[in-house]
Order: C-alpha cells, then sequence, then structure tokens
C-alpha cells in the first residue's frame, strides 16, 4: 500500500482556496457549535503546521475556551519542522502545563502539528489524556505532500525520513489518538494520514481542505465529542524528569 502512495499533485492546489467557504459555514454554525459538551477546565494544547505558528489556531483555541477548555497554543513560535529541535521543547511544555493543573494533557495537532503531538505522547503517555491530528501525515512524513518536490530541490532525502517514521512507529503509541483525514486534501495524501499500525486509532473522515480543518465547523464539531468523552479529570501523576526509557532516533533534517 505505502508503494502505492504518491504526493498529491500540486495542479490541485487551487482546491485550497476553498478554505474561504469554511469562515461563513463556522459563524452559521456556531450556536449548534456553542451547544457541544462543554469542559471543566482540563488543559489542551494546539500545535499548528509546518510554517504556521499559534495565529493559525486562534479560531480552535477560542472556541475551545468558550467551551470551558483551558486551551492554549504551543507559544513557540513559527513551526520549522525541525524534530530534534521541536519535540523536547513540546515535552517541556507539556509538563510544565500538566504540573501546572494538575491534569493530564490532550493535544491538537494539525498536520506536522500532530506528527510532533503523536511523538510527545509516545515519549511521555503518562503525561498526555489523548491525542488528535488534522490532516497528520503518519506515513513518510513530507514524503507524501506538495512540499516533498521542495525538499528534493534542498537536497533533503525524503526517503531517509521515511525510514525514521517507520523506525519510531515499531514504538506503538499508547494514548488515545483521532486521526481526522480528508480526501479533499491538496496538501497531504489523504491515504499517508491512515494509521495501520496503532490499535486505539480513530480514524475520521470529513469534507474539508487541508487548510481548511483549522476552520471547519465538522472539525470543530468531532473534536468537541472527542475532548468531551474522556470524562472527569485523571489523577495527575507528578512528570518529573524527562524519560531516557526509549532511545529516540530522530532524522536530523527537517521534516
Amino acid at each position: 500500500m505505502i508503494e502505492a502512495l504518491k504526493p498529491p499533485p500540486s495542479s490541485g492546489l487551487i482546491r485550497e482556496v476553498r478554505v474561504f467557504l469554511e469562515f461563513p459555514r463556522l459563524m452559521l454554525r456556531f450556536s449548534d457549535l456553542a451547544r457541544q459538551p462543554r469542559g471543566h477546565g482540563q488543559p489542551v494544547i494546539i500545535l499548528p503546521g509546518y510554517r504556521a505558528g499559534d495565529g493559525s489556531t486562534v479560531f480552535l483555541k477560542s472556541y475551545l475556551r468558550i467551551l470551558g477548555y483551558r486551551a492554549r497554543g504551543w507559544g513557540l513560535g513559527r513551526n520549522s519542522g525541525t524534530v530534534p529541535e521541536l519535540l523536547p521543547r513540546v515535552l517541556k511544555k507539556i509538563i510544565s502545563f500538566a504540573r501546572r493543573t494538575q491534569q493530564e494533557v490532550s493535544l491538537i495537532g494539525w498536520s506536522f502539528g500532530g506528527y510532533l503531538a503523536r511523538e510527545a505522547a509516545r515519549e511521555r503517555p503518562d503525561l498526555i489524556r489523548q491525542v488528535i491530528t488534522l490532516g497528520t501525515p503518519v506515513i513518510g512524513g513530507p514524503k507524501y505532500t506538495v512540499v516533498a518536490r521542495r525538499f528534493h530541490r534542498r537536497g533533503i532525502d525524503v526517503d531517509a525520513i521515511e525510514a525514521q517514521i517507520e523506525l519510531r512507529n515499531q514504538i506503538l503509541l499508547e494514548t488515545r489518538v483521532t486521526a481526522i483525514y480528508s480526501r479533499a486534501d491538496a496538501i497531504v495524501s489523504w491515504e499517508a494520514c491512515i494509521d495501520r499500525v496503532g490499535s486505539n486509532v480513530e480514524h475520521i473522515e470529513v469534507r474539508t481542505t487541508h487548510l481548511g480543518f483549522g476552520f471547519s465547523p465538522e472539525v470543530y464539531k468531532i473534536i468537541a465529542k472527542r475532548l468531551a468523552d474522556i470524562g472527569e479529570p485523571s489523577r495527575y501523576r507528578s512528570p518529573g524528569k524527562l524519560s531516557h526509557r526509549r532511545e529516540i532516533k530522530l532524522n536530523r533534517r527537517r521534516h
């Protein structure tokens, strides 16, 4: 199946302009979205996609705060895509937030932000309640995205990145994951968003573009329901120092 995967054609990028249709839909359905199950101060961190920052997730963050969650951005500027540099910083943010709230943290990651969320959960399942990914390639990293050609031109070996990801996937995720994807995604191949290894991954298909994940009322409703499904906050466990139980072999190239 992986051999048949291909990145989306660049000619399909014009479909991403449909993101502008999501704003009026979001406003029209806001009364319904406001009636979704409410949170009780549970901590949520939202991780942006590649080359994006917290500004791209401000609508989702605001919505979750309206529902009663203690939602925040990742606070690390633009997502550079450099895993070895970003993952330790993301883990420190999670540890600090968990210690401050005395609760496990839910992570929502858009595109590459979802990859970081999954890897954080792989390293510290004791601190993370659940992970929700939006258009996140769990196969191949950038290899099956429209940026693959750009990586090739920069001399980055996307095949080596894919191999590293497959190696990491051998460490099975203990944390519950909801993977939201769309066949209309013109940036990430939707097939690359399907986790064929994890046993506790729920896949949900929606009708939106890649850029539309962060503004789709359908996606917002799914997120609200999945966050509420967890129930009351669990007992907090002190994180202590970063765990070195697992050997982290992360590709030092950007992906």
